[in-house]
């Protein structure tokens, strides 16, 4: 049954952009009236946040098990790209995440993963073409075709990408851009493609110039890529261009909190409350099309209980009239579901590891703590009997990438920045196509950690010693089926864990699944080798 109840406070109108005092009356779970009125509370009562902009995926919890730690935040929604899911499954995970979605009191909006696979040069276990895309438009649960990375193909009017974009005009659905540095007349053919946001912006001119040419700026925070700060001044100076997102979340972070975290760093700015809350309530819900509310009569009764603007404690959230979260305790229940997979490799070897070395100089991949983006670094090779071999020394180490869709050899390489002196680290968490990636100080540890992700068909691993550990990710390979809060201490133990094997990075395993993301420049592994990310190709280690 809907409930029906009255709740008083400051009232926070982001359509009417003012607050004020009043009482919202809620009849079965939609709002049936907003009241102004000398009320004594002095909470604040406003809209629920939505996430414009994230793969579930990266949380490490199916769709149902995020809801439940992220409402506990004030998040009632998300515009949900499931293409990490969709790389390993096919049109059938993107089914999953919808299905376990309905199971709780949560407004999950996903959108056709648009670059499934992301690129032709690695191996995933999965492809969506025009036709499947298609499919999931004539559904009511996709709302949007989903990041569309593959900006090459829109600039060169490739035919499938094209095909995929006249669906998306076809059926009405707007399109989600993903064009880090495209700018110029470039950005404008890409724009005039039908392509409507962007969460790639690094400096404030690129996202200007993109804001000029009708696009819209997604703002993103997350674990991984954090341009909040770079761009917050677009909340105040072209409010209704932007929206808040975390694109990638992962679980210890989430337990810290979510959308709540930017509102939160935005009025401490000093920016207008109005002009914030907007970002992540109004203009989302807007741009997609959500069956959000708004604090609207006869719409659904979706908002959140704050104590004031600036401390923002999130005391209530309410989700079409339930109570789904109470002063920091998730009130959702935990959702069972059997796991999906796709995983079909067999064990590494030593042999397979080794890389036959000459007197060249070396490209290395320069990885960044927090950074999507990688350098080249040259550098002279350790070599041990005609072997290249790493030097934790010199923070050189050997990165690997193991196919998981088939039982083929790996490919080697060389990394810089993970500070790992002993032992090494694994994941089948490996965007886009998630494969198993590696770095280690020795090919036993680096064989032996691998080897613990492909016995548990999926999961985050790390060796030294005698020493190991392994948060399983029977899901895909990249999502857990425990309760989140357990997979969120496991997750930070796990860190904690690298970092004691030698590495300062503030979250190396976040770091390694993103070196094998061949869309983000400039030097990455993929399955099939080292690649060049600035002008996508495949590239020699040593240098000809």
């Amino acid at each position: 049954m809907d409930p029906s109840f009255e709740i008083s406070g400051n009232i926070v109108d982001v359509v009417g952009n003012r607050i004020f005092r009043g009482t919202v009356r809620v009849e079965n779970g939609r709002i049936m009236g907003v009241d102004e009125a000398a009320v004594s509370s002095g909470q604040y009562i406003l809209p629920g946040l939505v996430d414009a902009h994230v793969h579930i995926e990266s949380s490490m919890l199916i769709p149902s098990e995020f809801a439940r730690l992220a409402v506990v935040h004030g998040t009632v929604a998300t515009v949900s790209d499931p293409h990490e899911i969709g790389n390993v499954l096919g049109i059938e995970g993107v089914k999953f995440m919808i299905r376990n979605g309905k199971k709780v009191p949560f407004k999950f909006y996903f959108g056709a993963p648009s670059c499934v696979p992301a690129t032709i040069f690695e191996t995933s276990g999965a492809t969506l073409d025009p036709g499947e895309i298609e499919e999931l438009f004539r559904s009511e649960d996709i709302r949007y075709l989903s990041e569309m990375m593959n900006y090459p193909g829109v600039l060169f009017n490739d035919p499938v990408v094209m095909k995929k974009l006249e669906l998306a005009k076809k059926y009405h659905k707007p399109v989600d851009g993903h064009a880090p540095g495209l700018r110029g007349e470039q950005l404008i053919k890409y724009i005039r493609a039908g392509i409507s946001t962007d969460h790639e912006c690094f400096s404030m001119e690129e996202a200007l110039e993109k804001i000029r040419n009708g696009m819209k700026i997604l703002i993103r925070e997350g674990s991984a890529a954090k341009n909040f700060d770079t761009l917050s001044d677009l909340i105040e100076e072209v409010n209704e261009m932007t929206m808040l997102c975390s694109d990638d979340k992962h679980p210890d972070n989430l337990i810290e909190g979510h959308i709540n975290l930017l509102v939160k760093r935005g009025i401490e700015k000093g920016y207008n409350p109005l002009k914030v809350i907007r970002s992540c309530t109004l203009n989302p819900v807007k741009h997609y099309h959500l069956d959000v509310g708004l604090l609207q009569k006869n719409e659904p009764a979706d908002f959140i209980v704050v104590d004031d603007l600036q401390a923002f404690n999130v005391l209530k959230t309410f989700i079409n009239g339930h109570l789904v979260a109470k002063e920091g305790k998730t009130l959702i229940d935990f959702i069972s579901e059997t796991p999906v997979n796709h995983f079909n490799t067999g064990e590494v070897n030593l042999d397979s590891l080794r890389v036959p070395g000459i007197n060249k100089m070396m490209r290395v991949i320069k990885a960044m703590d927090g950074q999507l983006v990688t350098e080249e670094l040259i550098a002279e090779p350790q070599l041990v009997n005609g072997e290249a071999i790493g030097d934790p020394e010199r923070d050189i180490l050997k990165i690997v990438v193991k196919n998981r869709y088939a039982d083929t050899g790996p490919a080697v390489a060389f990394v810089s920045g993970f500070g790992i002196k002993t032992g090494a680290i694994a994941s089948s968490v490996a965007h886009d196509s998630h494969n198993i990636i590696a770095v280690g100080a020795d090919d036993e540890s680096i064989s032996e950690t691998i080897n613990l992700v492909i016995h548990s068909k999926g999961g985050v691993a790390a060796v030294t010693g005698n020493k190991k550990q392994i948060l399983s990710l029977p899901f895909a390979g990249i999502m857990s089926d425990a309760d989140g809060y357990h997979v969120a201490e496991k997750y930070a133990a796990l860190n904690t864990f690298v970092r004691g094997m030698g590495s300062k990075m503030a979250s190396p395993l976040m770091t390694l699944s993103f070196m094998a993301l061949l869309v983000i420049p400039k030097l990455k592994l993929s399955d099939r080798g080292l690649f060049n990310g600035s002008d996508f190709s495949f590239i020699s280690l040593f240098e000809t």
